[in-house]
Protein backbone atom coordinates (compact mmCIF):
# COMPACT_ATOMS: atom_id res chain seq x y z
CA UNK A 1 0.00 0.00 0.00
CA UNK A 2 1.33 3.48 -0.58
CA UNK A 3 0.68 6.97 1.14
CA UNK A 4 -2.85 7.81 2.70
CA UNK A 5 -4.66 8.89 -0.21
CA UNK A 6 -8.30 10.12 1.16
CA UNK A 7 -8.52 11.02 4.98
CA UNK A 8 -12.35 11.04 6.57
CA UNK A 9 -12.53 12.63 10.18
CA UNK A 10 -15.49 12.96 13.01
CA UNK A 11 -18.16 13.24 9.46
CA UNK A 12 -21.00 14.01 10.55
CA UNK A 13 -24.46 14.82 8.75
CA UNK A 14 -27.87 16.02 9.98
CA UNK A 15 -30.37 15.91 7.19
CA UNK A 16 -33.65 18.54 7.83
CA UNK A 17 -35.82 17.19 9.95
CA UNK A 18 -33.14 16.37 12.80
CA UNK A 19 -31.86 12.73 10.78
CA UNK A 20 -28.74 12.12 12.37
CA UNK A 21 -27.23 9.67 9.30
CA UNK A 22 -23.98 10.01 9.73
CA UNK A 23 -22.39 10.46 13.46
CA UNK A 24 -18.07 10.30 13.63
CA UNK A 25 -17.38 8.50 10.85
CA UNK A 26 -13.51 8.61 10.86
CA UNK A 27 -11.20 6.15 8.50
CA UNK A 28 -8.68 6.37 6.15
CA UNK A 29 -7.92 4.60 2.88
CA UNK A 30 -4.77 4.15 1.54
CA UNK A 31 -3.59 4.66 -1.90
CA UNK A 32 -3.92 1.51 -3.99
CA UNK A 33 -6.33 0.10 -1.17
CA UNK A 34 -10.27 -1.04 -2.01
CA UNK A 35 -12.37 -0.35 1.13
CA UNK A 36 -16.04 -2.10 1.06
CA UNK A 37 -18.30 -0.07 3.53
CA UNK A 38 -21.80 -2.36 4.47
CA UNK A 39 -24.80 -2.41 6.11
CA UNK A 40 -28.36 -2.24 6.07
CA UNK A 41 -30.41 0.61 4.22
CA UNK A 42 -30.32 3.66 5.84
CA UNK A 43 -26.86 3.25 8.02
CA UNK A 44 -25.63 6.16 6.06
CA UNK A 45 -23.34 4.63 3.71
CA UNK A 46 -24.35 6.80 0.87
CA UNK A 47 -24.26 9.61 2.54
CA UNK A 48 -20.81 8.94 3.76
CA UNK A 49 -20.05 8.32 -0.22
CA UNK A 50 -21.62 11.70 -1.16
CA UNK A 51 -19.86 13.44 1.47
CA UNK A 52 -16.11 12.64 0.02
CA UNK A 53 -17.70 13.47 -3.23
CA UNK A 54 -18.92 16.85 -1.84
CA UNK A 55 -22.56 16.31 -3.60
CA UNK A 56 -23.82 17.04 -0.23
CA UNK A 57 -22.00 18.79 2.66
CA UNK A 58 -21.48 17.21 6.13
CA UNK A 59 -22.78 19.12 9.25
CA UNK A 60 -19.35 18.57 10.61
CA UNK A 61 -16.00 16.66 9.69
CA UNK A 62 -12.75 16.95 8.02
CA UNK A 63 -12.37 15.07 4.25
CA UNK A 64 -8.56 15.12 3.01
CA UNK A 65 -7.23 14.17 -0.11
CA UNK A 66 -3.60 13.74 -0.23
CA UNK A 67 -3.44 16.01 3.09
CA UNK A 68 -5.25 18.61 1.31
CA UNK A 69 -8.79 19.49 3.09
CA UNK A 70 -11.30 19.72 0.16
CA UNK A 71 -14.34 20.03 1.90
CA UNK A 72 -14.20 23.98 2.68
CA UNK A 73 -16.00 27.00 1.05
CA UNK A 74 -13.05 27.47 -0.97
CA UNK A 75 -12.14 24.05 -2.63
CA UNK A 76 -13.24 24.00 -5.87
CA UNK A 77 -16.03 21.49 -6.30
CA UNK A 78 -15.21 20.22 -10.04
CA UNK A 79 -11.16 20.21 -9.43
CA UNK A 80 -12.56 17.57 -6.01
CA UNK A 81 -15.10 15.72 -8.81
CA UNK A 82 -12.04 15.40 -10.99
CA UNK A 83 -10.13 13.90 -8.90
CA UNK A 84 -12.46 11.43 -6.93
CA UNK A 85 -14.75 9.46 -9.73
CA UNK A 86 -17.83 8.32 -8.77
CA UNK A 87 -20.08 5.55 -10.32
CA UNK A 88 -23.85 5.45 -9.37
CA UNK A 89 -26.72 2.89 -8.68
CA UNK A 90 -28.53 4.20 -11.71
CA UNK A 91 -25.98 5.02 -14.11
CA UNK A 92 -26.91 8.39 -14.88
CA UNK A 93 -26.05 8.41 -18.48
CA UNK A 94 -27.35 10.76 -21.44
CA UNK A 95 -30.19 9.28 -23.18
CA UNK A 96 -29.33 11.39 -26.16
CA UNK A 97 -25.77 10.80 -26.51
CA UNK A 98 -23.91 7.72 -27.98
CA UNK A 99 -21.71 5.79 -25.59
CA UNK A 100 -18.72 7.49 -26.81
CA UNK A 101 -19.95 10.84 -26.56
CA UNK A 102 -21.10 9.74 -22.74
CA UNK A 103 -17.72 8.67 -21.97
CA UNK A 104 -15.82 11.69 -23.84
CA UNK A 105 -18.20 14.50 -22.88
CA UNK A 106 -16.38 15.27 -19.12
CA UNK A 107 -13.14 15.18 -21.01
CA UNK A 108 -14.02 17.70 -23.27
CA UNK A 109 -15.86 19.84 -20.86
CA UNK A 110 -13.37 18.94 -17.79
CA UNK A 111 -10.51 18.68 -19.19
CA UNK A 112 -10.48 20.25 -21.79
CA UNK A 113 -9.54 17.66 -24.55
CA UNK A 114 -9.71 18.37 -28.20
CA UNK A 115 -12.38 16.00 -29.96
CA UNK A 116 -9.61 13.37 -30.96
CA UNK A 117 -7.44 13.23 -28.02
CA UNK A 118 -10.88 12.53 -25.55
CA UNK A 119 -12.35 9.82 -28.25
CA UNK A 120 -8.90 7.80 -27.88
CA UNK A 121 -8.52 7.84 -24.02
CA UNK A 122 -12.45 7.18 -24.08
CA UNK A 123 -11.70 4.14 -26.71
CA UNK A 124 -9.20 3.21 -24.26
CA UNK A 125 -11.28 3.06 -21.26
CA UNK A 126 -13.95 1.42 -22.84
CA UNK A 127 -11.52 -1.54 -24.03
CA UNK A 128 -10.80 -2.06 -20.26
CA UNK A 129 -14.51 -2.51 -19.30
CA UNK A 130 -15.22 -4.55 -22.48
CA UNK A 131 -17.54 -2.13 -24.02
CA UNK A 132 -15.50 -0.93 -26.92
CA UNK A 133 -17.99 -2.87 -29.54
CA UNK A 134 -21.00 -0.77 -28.29
CA UNK A 135 -18.98 2.74 -29.15
CA UNK A 136 -22.17 3.91 -31.43
CA UNK A 137 -24.97 2.55 -29.23
CA UNK A 138 -27.34 4.88 -27.46
CA UNK A 139 -28.08 3.91 -23.63
CA UNK A 140 -31.31 2.86 -24.35
CA UNK A 141 -30.09 0.01 -26.38
CA UNK A 142 -27.89 -1.33 -23.52
CA UNK A 143 -28.59 -3.81 -20.82
CA UNK A 144 -28.52 -1.98 -17.49
CA UNK A 145 -25.31 -4.20 -16.82
CA UNK A 146 -23.78 -2.50 -20.20
CA UNK A 147 -24.77 0.91 -18.86
CA UNK A 148 -23.59 0.23 -15.53
CA UNK A 149 -19.91 -0.71 -16.98
CA UNK A 150 -19.78 2.77 -19.54
CA UNK A 151 -20.44 5.09 -16.39
CA UNK A 152 -17.89 3.48 -14.43
CA UNK A 153 -15.49 3.98 -18.08
CA UNK A 154 -16.82 7.46 -18.14
CA UNK A 155 -15.38 7.88 -14.42
CA UNK A 156 -12.44 5.90 -15.47
CA UNK A 157 -11.99 8.45 -18.15
CA UNK A 158 -10.79 11.20 -16.13
CA UNK A 159 -8.24 9.47 -14.63
CA UNK A 160 -9.37 10.23 -10.57
CA UNK A 161 -6.93 9.35 -7.77
CA UNK A 162 -10.17 7.29 -5.86
CA UNK A 163 -13.12 5.61 -7.85
CA UNK A 164 -16.21 5.76 -5.38
CA UNK A 165 -19.03 2.80 -6.20
CA UNK A 166 -22.69 3.75 -4.73
CA UNK A 167 -24.22 0.04 -4.52
CA UNK A 168 -23.11 -0.01 -8.49
CA UNK A 169 -25.67 -3.68 -8.52
CA UNK A 170 -28.31 -2.86 -6.72
CA UNK A 171 -30.51 -1.26 -9.95
CA UNK A 172 -29.64 -4.67 -11.95
CA UNK A 173 -31.54 -7.82 -12.49
CA UNK A 174 -29.37 -10.73 -10.87
CA UNK A 175 -27.84 -12.41 -14.30
CA UNK A 176 -26.49 -9.35 -14.95
CA UNK A 177 -24.75 -8.17 -11.77
CA UNK A 178 -21.82 -10.57 -12.27
CA UNK A 179 -20.35 -8.54 -15.26
CA UNK A 180 -20.19 -5.46 -13.34
CA UNK A 181 -18.71 -6.85 -10.59
CA UNK A 182 -16.43 -8.63 -12.70
CA UNK A 183 -15.04 -5.43 -13.84
CA UNK A 184 -14.18 -3.80 -10.64
CA UNK A 185 -12.84 -6.53 -9.37
CA UNK A 186 -10.44 -5.65 -11.91
CA UNK A 187 -9.85 -2.27 -11.38
CA UNK A 188 -8.40 -3.53 -7.83
CA UNK A 189 -6.18 -6.21 -9.09
CA UNK A 190 -5.15 -3.51 -11.59
CA UNK A 191 -4.45 -1.42 -8.18
CA UNK A 192 -7.13 1.42 -8.20
CA UNK A 193 -8.23 3.33 -5.13
CA UNK A 194 -11.82 2.78 -4.75
CA UNK A 195 -14.43 3.03 -2.00
CA UNK A 196 -17.02 0.46 -2.88
CA UNK A 197 -20.55 0.61 -1.31
CA UNK A 198 -22.19 -2.84 -1.60
CA UNK A 199 -24.53 -4.68 -0.64
CA UNK A 200 -22.88 -7.89 -2.37
CA UNK A 201 -21.18 -9.02 0.71
CA UNK A 202 -19.06 -11.88 -1.03
CA UNK A 203 -17.89 -9.52 -3.27
CA UNK A 204 -16.90 -7.50 -0.10
CA UNK A 205 -15.04 -10.42 1.19
CA UNK A 206 -13.42 -11.72 -1.85
CA UNK A 207 -12.25 -8.25 -3.32
CA UNK A 208 -11.78 -5.62 -0.75
CA UNK A 209 -8.79 -5.14 1.19
CA UNK A 210 -10.73 -3.93 4.06
CA UNK A 211 -14.26 -3.72 5.14
CA UNK A 212 -16.33 -1.33 7.30
CA UNK A 213 -19.29 -2.03 8.56
CA UNK A 214 -22.23 1.13 9.14
CA UNK A 215 -24.61 0.85 11.99
CA UNK A 216 -27.03 3.67 12.28
CA UNK A 217 -24.58 6.16 11.19
CA UNK A 218 -21.14 4.95 13.38
CA UNK A 219 -18.86 2.46 12.45
CA UNK A 220 -19.67 -0.97 14.53
CA UNK A 221 -16.69 -2.54 13.15
CA UNK A 222 -14.09 -2.69 10.70
CA UNK A 223 -11.12 -4.52 9.82
CA UNK A 224 -9.58 -6.95 6.82
CA UNK A 225 -11.99 -8.29 4.83
CA UNK A 226 -11.94 -11.70 6.74
CA UNK A 227 -13.65 -9.91 9.25
CA UNK A 228 -17.09 -11.22 7.02
CA UNK A 229 -16.04 -14.47 8.19
CA UNK A 230 -15.29 -13.75 11.46
CA UNK A 231 -17.60 -10.77 12.84
CA UNK A 232 -16.21 -9.73 16.57
CA UNK A 233 -19.35 -7.40 17.15
CA UNK A 234 -22.70 -8.61 18.20
CA UNK A 235 -23.90 -5.70 15.82
CA UNK A 236 -22.21 -7.06 12.62
CA UNK A 237 -23.10 -10.57 13.74
CA UNK A 238 -26.38 -9.98 13.94
CA UNK A 239 -26.45 -8.16 10.93
CA UNK A 240 -24.82 -10.81 8.69
CA UNK A 241 -27.00 -13.38 9.82
CA UNK A 242 -30.03 -11.31 8.60
CA UNK A 243 -28.86 -11.48 4.97
CA UNK A 244 -28.11 -14.95 5.04
CA UNK A 245 -31.25 -16.14 6.25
Amino acid sequence: MGERLLSISNLHKIYFGGVHAVRGVSFDVMEGESVAIIGSSGSGKSTVLRCINRLIEPTKGEIKLRGEQINTPSSDINEVRSRIGMVFQSFELFAHLRVLENVSLGLRHVRKMGKDEAEKRSKDVLSRVDMLDKIEAYPGNLSGGQKQRVAIARALAMKPEVMLFDEPTSALDPELIGSVLETIRGLAEEGMTMVVVTHEINFARDVADRVIYLDKGEIAESGPSSIIEHPQTERMIKFLSSIND
